[in-house]
C-alpha cells in the first residue's frame, strides 16, 4: 500500500497501458501476488504457482534487461552506475531462483529461500521504482514511453522462461533469448507430456 502511494506520488502510477512505467509497476504488482500464491499453496499448487512465479520473473528482468536498462544507462544522471547495482541484483536474484528451481517445493530448506527470495526482489523493485522509474517518467517523452512498452512487450514474446544466471546486458539476453525461450519452451513441453510438472 505504501508503495503505491509512493509510486502515486511520484507520478507513475496509473492505468495506461501504453506507459512502459505503469505496464513494469503492474508486474511488480503480478509478482507480489505470485509470491503470495506460492506461500499460500501446498503440494501440487504450490508447484504450479511457483512454476508461473519462475517464469514471471524470467520474462520480466529480460524485458527490463533489453528495454530499460539500457535507456537508462543513457538517459539518467549516473545511469552506468544506477543499472549496474541493479543488474548485481538481478544476478544474485536470478542464481536464488535458479536453486529454487532445482529443489522441491516440499523440501523443508524450500520455503526460507522463497521468503529471502520475496525480500531480495522486492527490494530490487523498490530500487528499480526509485532510481530509474521515476527518471523515466520525468525525462522521456510520453511516445517514448509508449515505444518502450511495445518493446518490452516484444521482449517478453522472445524471453527466456526460466532464469539464465550471468545473462544481465542486452546483448547476453538478445543472443540468448530466442533460442532459450525456445530451449526452454521444449523442455517444459517434454515435461509435461512426461507428467514431471
Amino acid at each position: 500500500m505504501a508503495q503505491r502511494q509512493d509510486a502515486r506520488r511520484s507520478g507513475i502510477s496509473g492505468d495506461d497501458g501504453d506507459n512502459v512505467v505503469a505496464l513494469l509497476m503492474r508486474q511488480h504488482g503480478e509478482i507480489r501476488n505470485l509470491f503470495d500464491e506460492v506461500e499460500a499453496a501446498r503440494g501440487d499448487a504450490r508447484r504450479d504457482a511457483f512454476r508461473r512465479l519462475v517464469r514471471m520473473l524470467a520474462v520480466h528482468e529480460t524485458a527490463e534487461e533489453e528495454v530499460v536498462h539500457p535507456y537508462a544507462r543513457r538517459g539518467i544522471e549516473g545511469g552506468e552506475e544506477v543499472v549496474e547495482q541493479r543488474l548485481a541484483e538481478e544476478r544474485k536474484a536470478k542464481e536464488t531462483l535458479k536453486e529454487l528451481e532445482d529443489m522441491d517445493p516440499g523440501d523443508p530448506a524450500f520455503m526460507p529461500r522463497l521468503e529471502a527470495l520475496r525480500r531480495d526482489v522486492e527490494e530490487h523493485a523498490r530500487a528499480e521504482e526509485r532510481y530509474e522509474f521515476v527518471h523515466l517518467v520525468r525525462e522521456a517523452e510520453p511516445g517514448r514511453l509508449r515505444t518502450m512498452a511495445r518493446a518490452v512487450r516484444a521482449a517478453e514474446a522472445t524471453a527466456p522462461t526460466h532464469p539464465h544466471p550471468g545473462t544481465e546486458t542486452a546483448a547476453e539476453n538478445l543472443a540468448l533469448g530466442p533460442l532459450a525461450a525456445v530451449a526452454d519452451r521444449a523442455r517444459d513441453a517434454v515435461r509435461k507430456v512426461m507428467g514431471k510438472d
